[in-house]
């Protein structure tokens, strides 16, 4: 029985390994992805921003406007 133990310790001890190895790209991906939802609530948060002409969109188009 003291042979499994030892396999099952061996075990887990690889698997805590390996998640501490994935640790700091975890870490990387989770904060990019709390920036990109930090972005997005900011413009939620202000719509009059949302409605502005960036310089690479074109403008609206209007029914005056010849198409």
């Amino acid at each position: 029985m003291g042979f499994f133990s030892f396999l099952a310790l061996l075990g887990v001890a690889y698997l805590a390994w390996r998640i501490a190895d994935q640790l700091p790209d975890l870490i990387f991906r989770l904060s990019e992805i709390q920036r990109d939802v930090a972005e997005i609530r900011r413009r939620l948060a202000s719509p009059d921003d949302a409605t502005k002409v960036t310089a690479d969109e074109p403008p609206p188009q209007t029914q005056d406007q010849p198409h």
